[in-house]
């Protein structure tokens, strides 16, 4: 019995069940700050990573840097609400490497329009702006999932791994385009996770990570001044954060890399929160 155990273990280390190596894996909103975090982990990981973005400049950036330091990288210019754009990055991808392995749907943001200020009118929403967030946020992320998803099936399956945030889970005033969509995106990573299992898609997994308060270009006029003192929004913010703080991009990707490996094998349709106990505390 004890061989028996031993030989099994043998045959699967713990620690090699993180490892990416072999898998292709995209990131869409490669080029923004939780992104570079994203696609750095995954490069070490030893995945293949491909970054996405509008911004040519940063992904190359990005890239060479990566592949200068000896890991596995490469850039694709493009917009995720452009499905034929997307069709076009899939098949490159597919020419260049063979396979998809995985995606990190990390695209997203909001906009000024869409945050409604303490002393606006409640009534008298910018809907276009609300739109333009919603669009970007939740179809900023089904439509590269249903591009590339396919893809990922086919190679024998794998993991697409969607950003969510606090504000699907709580009510936080003022952004409400962003926590309509973000609410939207955990809805749908429920139901794609139970319809690909439903098909038979079984090595197919969709999961999401949760972000608390991490400082990117979409929040950080709402938590900081512009000498970098906290606003009272940002006051209230770490007030309410057990820990203390905002949190550090590389502190996603324990959870991004765990999701994306077959570490993960079982896990689907689960939305991970990593917020250092925002959403666990009353504050009392």
């Amino acid at each position: 019995m004890s061989n028996d155990l031993s030989a099994a273990g043998a045959a699967s280390p713990s620690m090699l069940q993180f490892s990416l190596k072999d898998k292709v894996i995209l990131v869409t909103g490669a080029t923004g700050v939780l992104g570079e975090a994203f696609v750095r982990a995954i490069a070490e990981a030893g995945g293949t990573v491909v970054l996405l973005g509008r911004n040519a400049a940063v992904a190359k950036e990005r890239t060479d840097l990566l592949v200068s330091q000896g890991y596995k990288a490469g850039y694709r210019v493009c917009d995720v609400l452009n499905q034929e754009a997307l069709e076009t990055v899939a098949e490159k991808v597919l020419s260049e490497y063979g396979a998809i392995h995985g995606l990190v749907n990390g695209a997203g943001g909001n906009k000024p329009g869409a945050v409604i200020m303490p002393d606006q009118d409640l009534f008298s929403l910018d809907v276009p702006a609300l739109q333009e967030v919603f669009n970007l946020n939740l179809f900023g992320t089904v439509l590269p999932s249903m591009v590339f998803g396919k893809h990922i099936a086919a190679a024998g399956g794998g993991s697409i791994v969607n950003i969510s945030s606090i504000a699907a889970q709580q009510v936080l005033t003022r952004v409400l385009g962003y926590s309509l969509a973000k609410g939207a995106v955990d809805n749908f990573t429920r139901w794609m996770s139970v319809e690909l299992a439903l098909r038979k898609y079984n090595n197919t997994r969709v999961n999401a990570i949760a972000p608390g308060f991490f400082l990117a270009e979409q929040n950080r006029k709402l938590l900081l001044n512009d000498d970098g003192t906290l606003t009272p929004r940002g006051q209230a913010v770490i007030s309410n954060t057990p820990y203390g703080r905002f949190g550090n991009p590389n502190e996603l990707t324990g959870a991004l890399v765990w999701l994306l490996s077959d570490a993960s094998a079982f896990v689907t349709g689960e939305i991970i929160r990593v917020d250092g106990g925002f959403g666990a505390w009353s504050g009392v």
